[in-house]
């Protein structure tokens, strides 16, 4: 499921996620499911038609991005996966960021970090007119309905519903062609490419291929 907040020169989606990196360090192997959430570009395309015509919308490029992820093993509640990434380099996240803060209340950490949108822009390296003149405002007036949205996938991750393996290969998304460099785990740490993006089987070597599931 996703949601889509847009303003003027930048939006807020959400949805949920099901994801298995077999490259990442250890302690975080395994499934992890939750929410991700992230601030992206937002752009609108030229219209394709009549001044009736639908707006092409584009969810572009990365600025923030938070994951407030759990072992599907763990006990709930735990956020024992949960980080963020301050910093995109490119369309890839650097390395995964855990704060205590973070994971002792992700909800009030998110309202607290989504009430300051220049610091987001400013820390992930973006000029500050990536964001609309009004956008700060706008996006701090949006952020409880944002946290609350947040909240309920979260219930709805934690009571089976969403969150869970794909159960069509087509639904985890695409994978890098095998003939493309390898691509780097959102932890930092070199990964394989899966050739097919299948997401239930193993790579060339029998090594486990990722599997992610969700829009994000």
């Amino acid at each position: 499921m996703l949601y889509a907040f847009g303003f003027e020169r930048v939006g807020v989606v959400v949805g949920d996620l099901y994801f298995v990196d077999p490259q990442l360090r250890e302690g975080q192997e395994g499934p992890e499911h939750g929410v991700r959430l992230e601030l992206r570009v937002l752009e609108r395309g030229e219209l394709k038609g009549s001044i009736y015509s639908a707006q092409p919308i584009e969810i572009g490029r990365p600025i923030w991005r938070v994951d407030l992820l759990e072992s599907v093993e763990g006990h709930p509640g735990s956020f024992d996966r949960t980080h963020h990434h301050p910093v995109f380099s490119g369309w890839n996240p650097n390395r995964r960021v855990f704060v205590r803060e973070l994971s002792a209340d992700p909800l009030g950490w998110l309202a607290v970090k989504l009430a300051d949108l220049d610091d987001l822009v400013a820390t992930a390296g973006f000029p500050a007119d990536v964001a609309g003149p009004d956008d700060a405002e706008h996006l701090r007036q949006a952020a409880p309905e944002i946290v609350n949205v947040t909240r309920r996938l979260l219930d709805r991750v934690r009571a089976g519903e969403l969150g869970n393996p794909p159960r069509d290969a087509a639904l985890a998304g695409p994978a890098p062609a095998s003939t493309a460099p390898a691509r780097a785990s959102d932890d930092g740490a070199p990964a394989r490419a899966s050739d097919d993006g299948a997401p239930a089987q193993a790579s060339d070597d029998g090594a486990p291929a990722l599997i992610r599931a969700g829009w994000l």
